[in-house]
């Protein structure tokens, strides 16, 4: 069973960085595709960036699109979430999820079929 184990939130102020990692168990990790959702307090989780098997595909919500690049490195069994031009508005837990299916493009939770415990953005204005 896979285990997924985020790294990297914290506080920061609106406009900095963060780079945020996510660490997974086992042998088939390559074969899905990843996802990083975040769910902001009162609100539902929510579909932020997700990669291909193989890293050449990224996709993300509009929201994020432009300050965040998500990557993945197949030989450490990592993918990575760096954001910049950090908003208020992006302040959430951010899960690291990986996907059910073999293909790419998902953004539903529902596709999703392990999820890390979170880490705890949270950016001051």
């Amino acid at each position: 069973q896979v285990q997924l184990v985020e790294s990297g939130g914290g506080l920061v102020q609106a406009g900095d960085s963060l780079r945020l990692s996510c660490a997974a168990s086992g042998r088939t990790f390559e074969r899905h595709s990843m996802g990083w959702f975040r769910q902001a307090p009162g609100k539902e989780r929510e579909f932020v960036a997700g990669v291909s098997r193989s890293g050449g595909t990224t996709y993300y919500a509009d929201s994020v699109k432009g300050r965040f690049t998500i990557s993945r490195d197949n030989g450490k069994n990592a993918v990575y979430l760096q954001m910049n031009s950090l908003k208020p508005e992006d302040t959430a837990d951010y899960y690291c999820a990986r996907a059910r299916g073999l293909g790419t493009g998902y953004v539903s939770e529902n596709t999703y079929d392990a999820w890390g415990q979170g880490t705890q953005v949270t950016v001051s204005s």
